[in-house]
């Protein structure tokens, strides 16, 4: 245990994870305060990380939203009352109706769709690299596809796609932007979706958004309020994580030669690659913060009651306590499961969407420009600071 900054304003990714593993290096559990001010239980062992995910006395806490001392309560009730937000029984409520619609055949049908996709950015991305041009592939792939992807999914219309890619980039940090920033944002995205809630009310279609304002369990269904949060949190985190992972993903796979040289000649591991990439670098520092309804012992201390506990996914993955040569990005690796998705009843209800996008956007990527690189190989990307997510805002690659 020990006093220590926070390591999530880091700007690199190997500063990132060297602040994490030098703390993890004192043990599994830390006490720290967050850029926020706040004072935290940081948790970085692995195995700790996945029971605490898992208890049921560390629970989230009921104002968890960023600027919640300034957020008005008819705005707060439409962006909070989510699964992610919640705990059982409420949880478990919103949980059961929400995958009522979110099915897994509603993602696998996915699949031709996600390929036209892919397919026709990479023709973008093939067009602004012509003649050895550097190309941004966060904006013209690792962006558009996964945007894309679960605005068809919600059926979110094409004309309102870009603002709410504007207002969920605010929204997912909402700690390091201002309150005004962060209000206008989300009293936008939610005038926005309940706009489209009135519209499948009218009309319904076949995409998800329809499929939650019908789904019920007997008499149950969600609330107004329910149906607005749970769209902006698919649409926030159900696109901001894939991106990340997207991107993320090709710059491991860019800096790791011999990994990427396997899987050229090997596209079959495209699956345990992009597993690999989860483990090594995932798209989530965190997960929302909770707090401990009872007194919990974690590594041999005593977290009183009432306190925040963070556990750091990043560190969590290279537990070598969990790892044999956490460090080293291996596509063979085989053993443990990590934690990028989290654990528990918060586990990640479109880990099935990311990981789908992953290995086919990848795949596609790779087999389609052999000769991808990096256009600045001697330089490493800054990552915006932030507690949630881990991620390349741009990343410049040459093609021919």
């Amino acid at each position: 245990m020990s006093a220590d900054a926070s390591p999530f304003t880091e700007l690199t990714g190997s500063a990132r994870h060297a602040a994490l593993a030098e703390l993890a290096a004192r043990g599994p559990l830390h006490r720290t305060t967050l850029f926020t001010g706040v004072p935290v239980w940081l948790v970085t062992g692995h195995d700790e990380v996945r029971a605490l995910m898992a208890d049921p006395t560390v629970v989230k806490p009921p104002a968890p939203a960023p600027h919640s001392d300034r957020l008005p309560a008819e705005l707060d009730a439409a962006m909070n009352h989510n699964m992610l937000l919640r705990n059982p029984p409420d949880h478990t409520r919103l949980r059961k109706l929400v995958s009522a619609a979110f099915t897994r055949r509603r993602i696998d049908e996915l699949a031709p769709r996600i390929r036209e996709l892919t397919a026709e950015l990479l023709d973008d991305l093939a067009r602004a690299g012509a003649g050895g041009q550097p190309a941004d592939l966060v904006s013209l792939f690792g962006y558009p596809l996964p945007m894309t992807v679960i605005c068809e999914l919600v059926g979110v219309p094409d004309d309102r796609r870009h603002a709410f890619r504007q207002w969920s980039g605010v929204l997912i940090n909402g700690t390091v932007h201002p309150a005004e920033e962060y209000i206008a944002a989300a009293s936008a995205m939610v005038q926005c979706i309940r706009e489209l809630v009135e519209e499948k009310r009218a009309a319904p279609a076949d995409d998800l958004l329809s499929g939650l304002v019908l789904a019920q369990d007997g008499d149950d269904r969600l609330t107004d309020d329910e149906i607005t949060s749970t769209i902006v949190l698919l649409l926030t985190a159900g696109h901001e994580t894939t991106v990340s992972l997207l991107t993320i993903g090709v710059h491991t796979l860019l800096t790791h030669p011999r990994q990427l040289g396997l899987l050229r000649s090997q596209p079959e591991r495209i699956a345990d690659a992009v597993e690999e990439i989860l483990r090594f670098d995932g798209p989530g520092q965190a997960p929302v913060p909770a707090i401990t309804a009872e007194p919990v012992e974690v590594a041999g201390v005593t977290i009183p009651a009432g306190e925040v506990i963070v556990p750091a996914l990043l560190a969590a993955n290279r537990d070598p306590r969990r790892y044999a040569e956490p460090d080293e990005f291996d596509i063979t690796r085989s053993g443990s499961p990590h934690v990028a998705f989290g654990h528990g009843i918060h586990h990640c209800l479109g880990a099935p969407l990311a990981r789908l996008e992953a290995r086919i956007a990848l795949e596609a990527l790779l087999a389609r420009f052999p000769r991808l690189r990096l256009a600045r190989p001697d330089e490493e990307p800054a990552r915006p600071p932030g507690l949630l997510l881990n991620t390349i805002p741009a990343l410049p690659v040459l093609i021919d």
